[in-house]
């Protein structure tokens, strides 16, 4: 078969196994595996959702992953040009699925700008007393309505600005020298820091109870479709998975790669890093349930709730550690939001990059500045009402759509068992033909399914929520059909 792709100059190739490993880790370690993951797996079942997580990460997740790694591998292109060279009308789908990412991008960087402020404040417990009024009305200064777009919350734009200029300070260098040194720093510290945050949260008094009532199963629920989403859900989430990240970083890598290997080894770090953070997070909680009195039912929050309330709560309580904890905690945070973010930003880079020709500094300068633009909507009084609403969108339709897209067009439109052979290439575990069955048939259809959910929650929202999905849902479509009428500027190569 002939195959239309680009030669990948030194530069923009991996110097090693290790640093790619390290970077698709870095990648996907992020904010949802410190506020997002233990709350789910709290409210949905403890024990029971950490079953259906482990069966969902091997019929979804580590599947679905062998697929990008392969499509990645074997085009070493942007994603908008691998779906170009599989059929040329299908390059549009490529420019929705980097586009996605990007948008999703926008607003990561302003609760990395967020987490930024409370590293500072942890020092001095700034958010004083009363955490829920600090964060709702004094830092974000939010309203429930898009009343209030016309006033930027200064605080919250600064922050906003430092994040962006980082990112570009590491995207604008060469692969290895920007993305690949900084992620060879920031993971190993990472690992260190949330294992201090740990081994002292299991010394203190009550863990024990925030441990039982995280891993305590609830067999009832384990057949509640619910479960499953969630646990899906998830693991789409953190593992990046229809991003476009992980093509984007397979492609850079040189010849001869273990690609299964690889995709375990990715995968296991990135959920035992999830399990150990929700470890050291429910020791804390039970801590504090059995310091305060409060039942910790009560206490565990969703998402940006737990980092940015319920924790400084706990904060407040345990004594003068707190100004140790706190900014290692915040640093953590921190540190896993920039290695995801630089590698949220790398697929449309690579994308504007080959489409325009341009030099990769030229284009990481302009789309953090566009990205930044954009994100200024998230720095106004209505930053945290508008973030909500595009975060489900463009979790619920955006990303699975782009998942299930994928799926069907390397399925029927090319043949995933032509990745086979790549794939089982030096590999410790050969795969077969029900890997090609069930992304072929079984992922396609179960994703449908929770796509046409989404779709369906999503429009059951307020009036002007649903007109905003519906502007998301615009951009998603009338972007990529305008880079697609674009003509590639870069040079293509003819292989047999």
């Amino acid at each position: 078969m002939v195959l239309l792709v680009d030669e990948k100059s030194t530069s923009t190739q991996w110097n090693s196994n290790l640093t790619f490993l390290v970077s698709m880790i870095g990648a996907a370690v992020g904010l949802g595996n410190i506020w997002r993951y233990p709350y789910i797996l709290y409210s949905n079942g403890g024990g029971t959702f950490l079953f259906v997580y482990i069966i969902s990460i091997f019929l979804v997740g580590i599947p679905l992953l062998f697929l990008e790694y392969s499509i990645g591998f074997r085009f070493k292109n942007s994603v908008p040009k691998i779906l170009k060279t599989v059929k040329p009308h299908l390059e549009i789908v490529g420019w929705f699925i980097v586009l996605v990412t990007f948008i999703i991008l926008t607003y990561y960087v302003c609760i990395v700008g967020w987490d930024l402020i409370y590293f500072v404040l942890s020092f001095f417990k700034g958010w004083g007393a009363d955490t829920n009024q600090f964060f709702s009305q004094t830092l974000l200064q939010s309203t429930d309505d898009i009343s209030g777009l016309t006033h930027i919350v200064l605080v919250c734009l600064i922050p906003t600005l430092i994040v962006w200029f980082i990112i570009w300070l590491i995207s604008h260098r060469d692969l290895n020298k920007g993305i690949g040194r900084i992620n060879m720093i920031m993971i190993p510290v990472l690992f260190i820091m949330m294992g201090s945050i740990v081994i002292y949260s299991l010394t203190l008094k009550g863990s024990l109870l925030g441990l039982t009532t995280l891993f305590i199963p609830n067999w009832e629920k384990v057949f509640n479709p619910n479960i499953w989403v969630a646990a899906i859900t998830q693991i789409l989430f953190s593992l990046n998975i229809g991003a476009g990240v992980s093509i984007t970083f397979t492609g850079y890598r040189p010849k001869n790669p273990k690609l299964i290997n690889d995709v375990l080894i990715v995968t296991c770090a990135n959920c035992g890093f999830e399990l150990f953070t929700a470890i050291g997070i429910f020791s804390i909680l039970g801590f504090m349930s059995t310091t305060t009195g409060i039942n910790i039912n009560n206490l565990a929050s969703e998402g940006i709730g737990l980092a940015f309330i319920v924790f400084p709560d706990v904060l407040n309580t345990i004594g003068d550690i707190a100004y140790l904890i706190g900014p290692i905690f915040f640093l953590c945070i921190f540190f896993a939001g920039i290695t995801s973010t630089i590698g949220m930003l790398e697929p449309l880079l690579s994308s504007i990059k080959e489409k325009i020709g341009l030099s990769r500094k030229k284009t990481s300068t302009y789309l953090c500045l566009i990205g930044l633009l954009i994100s200024i909507i998230y720095t106004t009084g209505s930053g945290g009402y508008i973030l909500a609403i595009v975060d489900k969108s463009v979790n619920q339709i955006g990303i699975l759509f782009a998942v299930i897209l994928e799926a069907i067009i390397f399925s029927w439109g090319f043949g995933v068992d032509k990745f086979l052979q790549a794939l089982n290439n030096k590999s410790y575990i050969i795969i077969g033909k029900w890997w090609v069955v069930l992304i072929k048939y079984v992922l396609p259809l179960l994703l449908s399914c929770l796509w046409i959910n989404g779709v369906i929650n999503t429009f059951k929202q307020s009036l002007m929520e649903v007109v905003i999905t519906i502007i998301v849902v615009s951009i998603l479509i009338v972007v990529p059909a305008i880079l697609t009428s674009i003509p590639y500027k870069s040079k293509e190569h003819v292989l047999d």
